[in-house]
């Protein structure tokens, strides 16, 4: 059971009023999943359900997740770099093993 905040913004739309599942208890969801291919369900004690969409990160890449200092530091390149605060060395391309 997640222990952190699901909702990320509160801007709801009505997208289908009164959907009923099948016998097999499958509802339909059409277009409201847009191009999401996988999801997080979540459940409240009400029985409301929240889809949040989820992409898969490979194996290779979950240590980056996993290590709180790298993932701050990745975060932080992205931030200046957006900033305008990189600055260009040229290409590296001679130190790369073919």
């Amino acid at each position: 059971m997640a222990t952190f905040p699901v909702i990320k913004n509160s801007e709801f739309q009505l997208i289908s009023e009164f959907a009923q599942p099948d016998a097999k208890k499958r509802l339909s969801l059409g277009e409201a999943l847009g191009g999401a291919t996988a999801y997080n369900i979540y459940r409240n004690p009400l029985g409301q359900l929240i889809l949040d969409p989820v992409k898969a990160v490979p194996a290779s890449e979950t240590w980056l997740y996993e290590n709180a200092q790298a993932l701050a530091s990745v975060k932080q390149g992205l931030r200046e770099s957006a900033e305008g605060k990189s600055v260009d060395r040229g290409s590296f391309a001679k130190y790369a093993k073919e």
